[in-house]
């Protein structure tokens, strides 16, 4: 393994997740594929429901059986090493020391019980063997990097005394702690405000560019996205339909959840009463996921084929791809909204 910037530091190769429930299997993510590079950015995008989550827990080791389970030939690489493959002792190292994980419930994921300065510390002593007193100081300065005020008092605070916000930036501290090299954020604005959502992405940013963390922002938001990510993975359905660079999906986007995703934002340069887009329908159900196009039953392009077989990938340069039949040669010219 070299150490030049743009190795990859994740690779993420035919990930098949299932969960076992009692109306049977469902396969919550079927053949997701993607790499990380060091210092790069990430977004996966998609509705609820579409597997962005569960390929985040994969990745950070937190699918259990006997409900869930990742399937045979599913490989998650970090620096080249299967994790799946890792006993013990190396996923302690790795959870919480090399890959960490922001979830979009704070109060859920604080311990109601314990000092939020205990909780950063525990981390900072089980990764970074700290003394008692070094943890300590370490905690304040983190809450202090975060922009929690009186960092010194906030310490010995219970996470019920926080607000929203402050919660959220108690968690990026707790993630940052041990220099993580991989940050997963799981919708980390979901329930706050705008003004706040734009002071926690500013924070992720910051603390990104300082320690040179890639970053896997998880988000059903677009307009989170442009702000942070360099390559954006468009998800449905427990597959991904289209991946690009920023400029590629919100200016030359070639699948048509995507077209439906960039219409439903809303727009500041609208009238006021101007209708919000949505995409009409719902989901395929993965217990019994469809054949071809999981897309299909929703998107106003739909041809026979998309119903029969799974589009392939067409490649138009420089890592844009989208998996969709309007790209075969024999299709229908249609008009792309991004180019319209």
């Amino acid at each position: 393994m070299s150490d030049q910037k743009n190795d990859k530091i994740l690779e993420v190769k035919n990930l098949k997740v299932s969960y076992h429930t009692y109306a049977g299997e469902v396969k919550s993510v079927r053949g997701v594929s993607f790499d990380l590079k060091e210092g790069e950015a990430i977004a996966i995008v998609g509705e609820s429901g579409c597997g962005k989550s569960v390929t985040a827990k994969s990745i950070m080791g937190l699918i259990k059986g006997p409900q869930g389970e990742i399937k045979q030939g599913s490989e998650i690489l970090y620096h080249g090493d299967n994790i799946l493959n890792y006993n013990k002792k190396q996923w302690q190292a790795y959870k919480g020391g090399e890959v960490a994980i922001i979830f979009q419930d704070a109060l859920a994921s604080l311990n109601p019980t314990m000092r939020v300065g205990k909780q950063i510390m525990e981390n900072l002593m089980a990764h970074k063997h700290m003394t008692k007193d070094e943890a300590k100081k370490e905690a304040v300065r983190m809450l202090q990097k975060v922009g929690i005020p009186e960092p010194e008092k906030r310490v010995r605070q219970y996470p019920h005394e926080f607000s929203g916000g402050m919660r959220q930036r108690v968690m990026i501290a707790i993630a940052f702690a041990c220099d993580p090299k991989i940050l997963i954020c799981d919708e980390p604005t979901t329930a706050l405000d705008v003004t706040i959502q734009g002071q926690i992405l500013d924070i992720i940013k910051e603390l990104q560019r300082e320690h040179n963390t890639s970053v896997i922002m998880i988000t059903h938001d677009l307009g989170v996205v442009a702000n942070i990510a360099q390559k954006i993975a468009v998800m449905y359905s427990g597959v991904i339909v289209e991946r690009g660079n920023c400029e590629d999906i919100f200016y030359r986007p070639r699948h048509p959840y995507t077209w439906a995703l960039i219409r439903s934002v809303p727009r500041l340069d609208l009238e006021n009463k101007q209708v919000l887009a949505s995409i009409p329908g719902t989901p395929p159900d993965l217990l019994n996921p469809p054949v071809g196009c999981p897309f299909c039953t929703r998107c106003e392009y739909c041809m026979e084929i998309c119903k029969e077989q799974m589009p392939e990938v067409t490649e138009f340069g420089d890592g844009h791809e989208a998996s969709c039949w309007l790209h075969h040669p024999l299709a229908p010219k249609v008009e792309m909204p991004g180019e319209a």
